[in-house]
Parts: structure tokens; C-alpha cells; sequence
């Protein structure tokens, strides 16, 4: 007796490629890095290194996400405007690293801010995140240094080579409250108006009788952040250096 093959039905090739298109778009913003903050001011040429490696020109307007590294020429100012409404201006030459950002309105409980300067400086003006909740919710690792602020505005340049005949090391100023400045050689407080210097992790921060002159000199394309033009009433602020 003949075996009748009974064929099977064809598959449409039409609905197996709607459904790869759903798993795709359904993967795609699960990758994607997280909504950290928006380009708001630029003086010159900024680009951001991807997770996957990928280098991506910034202009104003342009989107941070979470794990970024944030990259400034040599001659380039870059504000950025985070989704809780904190801000860090970029000086030339520096790599920031945007290496966690969490921020719901509806829970502070959940707030996480995680910087790596890697090098070059910055000034930061913190937000909700620096303002609310847990005092370990916003971090700024440095070399020297971890800084957690609340409620602040301060400044924190790591100087190599790159700040005229200055020693290498942290250094750090505030324009607003006052800053603890802790590692492996001790702790040091900070008011507002004073600087400070911690030349490694392993050596105790100590205090600059004036300016250093690192040097942050934006352009006029990069007004002062607002709490420098116009100065809100003064607050308790707890900022603290770790």
C-alpha cells in the first residue's frame, strides 16, 4: 500500500514577518538607555560614547540617556538639563560618565543620580534628586572622591595636566550651602565661598585660602546657572563629600 503524504499547511510568510517586527519593537525600548536629561547650552563640539560602543554627535536639543558618556572638546562648554531640573555645566576637555539616572516624582523612594567624572571639571546645581529623599540618592565619583550632595550648588574640577601649573588632584569650591570632603585620608568641611584640594584618595582634603583659578570661563552662549544670577533664600542644605 501507498503512504499518502498529507501536506502540511504553509505558513504565510506575511504574518511571520509582522511578528518578528512586534518582537523587534517590543526588545528595541527595552535596550534602549533610559531618558537622563536634554542638551540645553553649547559652545562648541559635544559627543556622547554609546553603551554599544557608538559615538554620537550632540547638539542642543539632543537627548542624554542613562550610561552615556558625555565627551567635551577642547574649546567647548555643554549644559545639561536633567529630568528632575538639576544641571551640570561641562568645561572643556572632560568626560562625565551618566552612569545611572532614576527620577518619578511619585517616588522619591526610587531616586538614583550616579555621575563618574572621569576627567575635565564641572559645576552642578542639584535638583530633585539632590533635594529629597535618601542623601545616598545622588553621587559624583571622582578619583579623589565621591561627592553626594543635597540641595547645592558647587563646582569640582580633577586636574591632571590640564590646569596650568596647578598640582594634580580634586578641586573643589561652593557656591551655596556647604560640602563634607571625605576619603581614605580623612574629612573636611566646606561653607559657602570657600575652595578646597584633595591631591589623591589616599591624602586628607585640606583648604585654599582663595580661588585656585582652575578656570571655568563660559561663554556668553552659556549664561550662569540660576541659582548663581539670582540667589534664592537661603536654605539648610546637607552636602556631603564622601
Amino acid at each position: 500500500m501507498a503512504i499518502r503524504k498529507i501536506p502540511l499547511p504553509r505558513r504565510s510568510s506575511t504574518a511571520i514577518s509582522l511578528l518578528l517586527t512586534f518582537l523587534l519593537l517590543s526588545i528595541v525600548p527595552a535596550m534602549a538607555g533610559e531618558i537622563a536629561g536634554t542638551v540645553t547650552h553649547l559652545s562648541g563640539p559635544l559627543f556622547a560614547l554609546k553603551t554599544d560602543g557608538t559615538r554620537k554627535a550632540l547638539s542642543q536639543k539632543s537627548k542624554v540617556e542613562a550610561g552615556d558618556t558625555l565627551i567635551t572638546e577642547k574649546r567647548t562648554y555643554a549644559r545639561i538639563k536633567f529630568i528632575d531640573n538639576s544641571e551640570v555645566t561641562l568645561r572643556p576637555g572632560s568626560q562625565l560618565v551618566v552612569e545611572k539616572f532614576s527620577y518619578d516624582k511619585k517616588k522619591p523612594e526610587q531616586d538614583s543620580a550616579v555621575f563618574n567624572l572621569v576627567k575635565g571639571g564641572l559645576r552642578a546645581v542639584s535638583g530633585n534628586v539632590g533635594k529629597r529623599g535618601d542623601k545616598d540618592s545622588y553621587k559624583m565619583n571622582t578619583l579623589s572622591a565621591t561627592i553626594g550632595i543635597r540641595g547645592t550648588h558647587y563646582g569640582a574640577s580633577h586636574c591632571t595636566t590640564d590646569c596650568g601649573k596647578l598640582p594634580s588632584g580634586l578641586y573643589v569650591d561652593v557656591a551655596d550651602g556647604s560640602i563634607i570632603v571625605s576619603n581614605q585620608g580623612g574629612e573636611k568641611v566646606f561653607d559657602a565661598g570657600q575652595f578646597g584640594y584633595v591631591p589623591d584618595s589616599g591624602s586628607p582634603p585640606v583648604s585654599l585660602p582663595k580661588d585656585p583659578g582652575v578656570g571655568f570661563n563660559p561663554p556668553p552662549a552659556i549664561p550662569p546657572p540660576a541659582s548663581r544670577a539670582a540667589p534664592a533664600a537661603p536654605a539648610k542644605v546637607d552636602c556631603e563629600v564622601r
